[in-house]
């Protein structure tokens, strides 16, 4: 079964989809003159701007939907696993991808503002619902739409409840069974009672878990102040193969690090669109900004305290392509979140794993109750209006059983059938996205206008020649 999953992960994550990612990153970000640096100020103004109503929640509770999805094991066992397999490179590549990725995320958030639609009660958009009213192609929504209930209800929940479970083991020797079944039982607790819970919940919960892994990573980083120049330029050499330690992995650099990074911040792979779709707003453009700085906290934030914990300890190894090591800092240490445990454990001896082992329960538990929320999602778009209650019932099990069986099975296992997950969604939406991307060019250019006139802008998608778009024009 191993080599079958690694054989299509390795189709999926050819080197076509790393370029992929990268030149829609390229594309969106010079086509939108950089938004994702000029907008910043009003990116951050907005989060705190928007209302609940009845259908729909605030913008910063869809944001905190965002984050739960974004921010999860991939900030803690993702950047070490990075930089394992690409060096501390890894790490620029890493923060390449989020910047490029911002304009990626605003696009795709701001389609699923544009295309978003009520159903039963609260509002409902992403990629299927936007494929389907924007580009008119059924079959390509309903792929997408059949290939995220795949990703986020089977195959992603368990690098999730993987993580959890392993670092538990670690920091406190609870078997991964019981740590399985409490994770799978608190799971089970806020997902039936439906959307308005995860986004009341991840409001609450968001802002305190970041806050407190950021908080740490500062303290380990003000032990190490004077290293910071030496740690920026050991990433920044590494990245262009010109550091001598690490010449010759240059591929495994860039690979690792838009494969992690992408897996981390979500940019492109059309999850963010699903909480964004869900936000009360007056114009699309408000949240896809909302979004795009979701991608900023996610790795310019989280993930780069975690690469800078564990290169100032030096708490890493680095695989050599060709077999053994390039570098072996800490002989035995396996690879993923044990070396932010060692970091944590340089400074703060006995205090790291157990940590780290809670940061990772609230950073992943948020993350598999966000996949959730976008396979109800998906769900909801190809039951359309019908009532079929009973396979709302099956998916919540399905996802239930799928973070069971994550929390006991392989480590290497669970991150190889994430990644074939975050691939195909990645694959489907970038090129959605692309062939979308007039309607989103003229809601941003309607928003500046409306700004520039000194107006609190709103969305009249008639006016711009935008179709489909029943609950705007409602």
């Amino acid at each position: 079964m191993e080599s079958t999953v690694t054989f299509i992960n390795d189709i999926i994550w050819s080197n076509a989809l790393i370029l992929l990612c990268l030149g829609a990153g390229i594309y969106f970000s010079v086509t939108t003159r950089f938004l994702q640096v000029r907008y910043v100020r009003e990116m951050v103004k907005l989060l705190f701007g928007g209302k609940t109503s009845d259908k729909g929640v605030s913008s910063f509770q869809a944001f905190a939907i965002a984050i739960s999805g974004r921010v999860g094991t991939g900030n803690i066992a993702g950047v070490a696993t990075a930089i394992a397999m690409g060096g501390p490179g890894a790490v620029f590549w890493m923060w390449a991808i989020a910047f490029l990725g911002a304009s990626s995320a605003f696009i795709e958030a701001t389609l699923g503002q544009i295309y978003k639609q009520v159903q039963d009660g609260q509002y409902r958009g992403g990629p299927a619902f936007y494929i389907e009213k924007g580009l008119g192609i059924r079959w390509y929504a309903l792929l997408f739409a059949g290939a995220t209930i795949l990703s986020t209800a089977l195959f992603l929940p368990g690098v999730q409840s993987n993580s959890i479970a392993l670092s538990a083991k670690a920091a406190f020797d609870i078997p991964v069974e019981i740590t399985g079944a409490a994770v799978t039982a608190l799971l089970a607790l806020i997902i039936f009672g439906g959307v308005k819970r995860i986004g009341q919940v991840a409001e609450v919960v968001v802002p305190f878990m970041a806050g407190a892994y950021i908080l740490m990573a500062l303290v380990v980083i003000a032990l190490n102040i004077t290293q910071v120049p030496a740690v920026l330029g050991l990433i920044i050499r590494s990245a262009f193969d010109i550091e001598p330690a690490f010449a010759g992995i240059f591929g495994m650099a860039v690979s690792w690090g838009v494969k992690r990074g992408i897996y981390s911040n979500e940019a492109g792979q059309g999850t963010a669109p699903h909480a964004a779709a869900a936000a009360e707003t007056s114009h699309p453009v408000k949240q896809g900004l909302v979004q795009a700085f979701s991608v900023y906290v996610d790795t310019l934030f989280v993930c780069t305290a975690t690469a800078l914990m564990i290169l100032f300890t030096g708490q890493y190894n680095v695989v050599n392509p060709a077999g053994g090591f390039i570098v072996e800092n800490v002989p035995g240490l396996a690879i993923g979140s044990e070396f932010t445990q060692a970091a944590i454990n340089t400074h703060f001896p006995s205090l790291g794993s157990g940590f780290v082992a809670i940061a990772l329960l609230f950073f992943a538990f948020t993350t598999i109750m966000a996949y959730y929320y976008i396979a109800e999602t998906n769900l909801s778009y190809l039951l359309s209006n019908s009532n079929n209650k009973w396979l709302v019932q099956a998916l919540r099990v399905m996802i239930m059983a799928a973070t069971f069986y994550g929390s006991i099975k392989t480590a290497a296992l669970a991150w190889t059938i994430g990644d074939i997950g975050v691939g195909m969604m990645a694959w489907l939406n970038i090129i959605a996205i692309f062939l979308l991307r007039k309607p989103a060019f003229k809601a941003f250019k309607d928003y500046e206008e409306q700004r520039k006139a000194g107006l609190d802008p709103v969305f009249h998608p008639k006016k711009l020649g935008i179709e489909n778009t029943d609950e705007w024009e409602g």
